[in-house]
C-alpha cells in the first residue's frame, strides 16, 4: 500500500444504526433496509480500521448502537443540511490543522483499505492546491479529499441529493482555486437497486453480500438462485446508485 497515506487520515461520515433506510424500502421492509444499512457500515468500517493512516475520524449522528467505532475518533455531527454537516466534519476532524482528509459515508462496502490508501496517496502526493473527487453513478459523489478545512467552506452553497451534485461540488472546488484530480466511481448503498449494484462488487464473504443476497431472495418471495458470475446470489444487474452528497 502507498507510504503516502501514513500522512493523511480517513474520515466517516455515518449514521446511528437505523438511520437513512427510507430509501432501501419498498420493497424492504424496516428490518430488512436496517440490516442492509448496518451490514454496509460494518464493512466500510473494517476496511477504514485495515487502511494505514495517521488517524481515523468518525463523525457519528445519534447513538452508535452497536456500531465498531474501534481504531477510530468519534465527533458528534453538527446539524444543518448535508453540506453544512459535511465542511462541519472537515473541520473538526482536522482540529485547526491542515491534514489531507479523505471523507466517505458507510455506505459503500465494496472499499478496500488498498483502494482507499490508493486514494489518499493520490491526495498526499499531489499540492497543497488540490482535491480529489470520487463521482458515484448517479451524478453525486462518494469521497472528496481536501488538504485544509477551509476548502470544505463551499460545500454549504452546493446542491445536494442531484445528479450534477459532483459536477457542481467540482465546479465549486475550482472556483475557489483548486486543481481536482478523480477518484474511482463507485455505487453508494441507498436504494435497493443501489443495494444490488454495490453487493455485487463486495467479496462473497461480506457482511453486505451475505445480507442483501438473503434479502434479494426474501423479496423474490423465493430462495436465491445461481447468480450471475461476479454476483452474490439474488442479486440483479441494475443502473442506479444514491451517494454520500
Amino acid at each position: 500500500m502507498p507510504d503516502a497515506a501514513l500522512a493523511a487520515q480517513l474520515l466517516v461520515l455515518a449514521e446511528a444504526p437505523g438511520r437513512g433506510t427510507a430509501r432501501l424500502g419498498p420493497p424492504c421492509t424496516p428490518d430488512q433496509a436496517a440490516a442492509i444499512a448496518e451490514a454496509a457500515a460494518a464493512d466500510t468500517l473494517d476496511a477504514v480500521r485495515a487502511t494505514p493512516v495517521a488517524r481515523r475520524v468518525v463523525a457519528l449522528d445519534g447513538d452508535p448502537g452497536d456500531l465498531d467505532l474501534s481504531g477510530c475518533t468519534v465527533v458528534p455531527q453538527t446539524g444543518g443540511d448535508t453540506g453544512t454537516r459535511l465542511a462541519a466534519a472537515f473541520a473538526d476532524a482536522m482540529d485547526g490543522a491542515a491534514v489531507p482528509t479523505l471523507l466517505i459515508g458507510t455506505g459503500t462496502p465494496q472499499v478496500t483499505p488498498a483502494l482507499l490508501a490508493a486514494c489518499l496517496d493520490r491526495l498526499v502526493t499531489t499540492s497543497r492546491q488540490t482535491a480529489v473527487l470520487g463521482a458515484a453513478p448517479d451524478g453525486r459523489w462518494w469521497a472528496l479529499g481536501l488538504h485544509a478545512a477551509l476548502e470544505a467552506g463551499v460545500l454549504p452553497d452546493v446542491p445536494t441529493a442531484r445528479t450534477d451534485t459532483a459536477e457542481r461540488t467540482r465546479q465549486a472546488l475550482e472556483d475557489a482555486g483548486l486543481t481536482v484530480l478523480d477518484l474511482p466511481e463507485l455505487t453508494d448503498v441507498g436504494s435497493f437497486p443501489d443495494a444490488l449494484t454495490a453487493a455485487a462488487a463486495c467479496d462473497p464473504g461480506t457482511r453486505t453480500a451475505q445480507v442483501v443476497a438473503e434479502v434479494a431472495g426474501e423479496v423474490a418471495g423465493e430462495l436465491p438462485g445461481d447468480p450471475a458470475p461476479g454476483q452474490p446470489r439474488g442479486t440483479v444487474t441494475v443502473p442506479s446508485a444514491r451517494s454520500l452528497a
